[in-house]
């Protein structure tokens, strides 16, 4: 996902399929229509075209929480940050910002969304940590968690491999690479 949507509190880690929101800048009404709308362990993931302003906080982090909501992922803003490391609601969003909303717009639910320049569906795994956020297509996510898998084996096999004292040069057959 476009690397401009972070954490917005240390540590923030979150995993589950998309629920999707087409919401509006500086309005958060479909993001309330989306709490009660989301199955529980969903992700929502919601679109209000970048807007800088805090169109979550404190109060939807408890009432997600309240509903099993696992985050929230929002090109937009958010506000209540501490608040919601308190709670340990993640969220990853693309401003801080304390200006409040109104609630006008009711959005539309479940339909594709733009997160920066990538199109999120409904039922698409997110995962988002410190590094930043990917999306998974829904039809692809047990071939792309086989890959990670074998990589993650890969990549311990290198570890033990470097504590053992091999060189990166060594292991990945770059040696003919390295002349001076």
């Amino acid at each position: 996902m476009d690397s401009g949507i972070r954490e917005a509190w240390p540590g923030a880690r979150v995993a589950g399929p998309a629920f999707t929101v087409q919401g509006a800048g500086g309005d958060n009404l479909a993001l309330q229509r989306a709490i009660l709308a989301a199955p529980p362990g969903s992700v929502l993931v919601a679109d209000v075209g970048g807007a800088d302003w805090g169109h979550w906080g404190e109060v939807l982090a408890v009432a997600s929480r309240a509903r099993g909501i696992a985050g929230l992922v929002i090109d937009g803003g958010v506000r209540d940050t501490v608040e919601m490391a308190e709670l340990d609601f993640p969220v990853f969003s693309r401003h801080i910002n304390v200006r409040g909303t109104r609630k006008l717009f009711p959005g539309v639910l479940g339909v594709p969304v733009h997160v920066g320049d990538t199109v999120v569906h409904a039922g698409d795994l997110i995962v988002g940590d410190v590094d930043g956020v990917v999306a998974i297509a829904n039809d692809t996510v047990v071939n792309v968690l086989d890959t990670a898998d074998a990589r993650a084996a890969k990549e311990a096999d290198i570890m033990k491999r470097l504590r053992a004292g091999e060189s990166t040069l060594d292991i990945y057959g770059l040696t003919g690479a390295a002349r001076d």
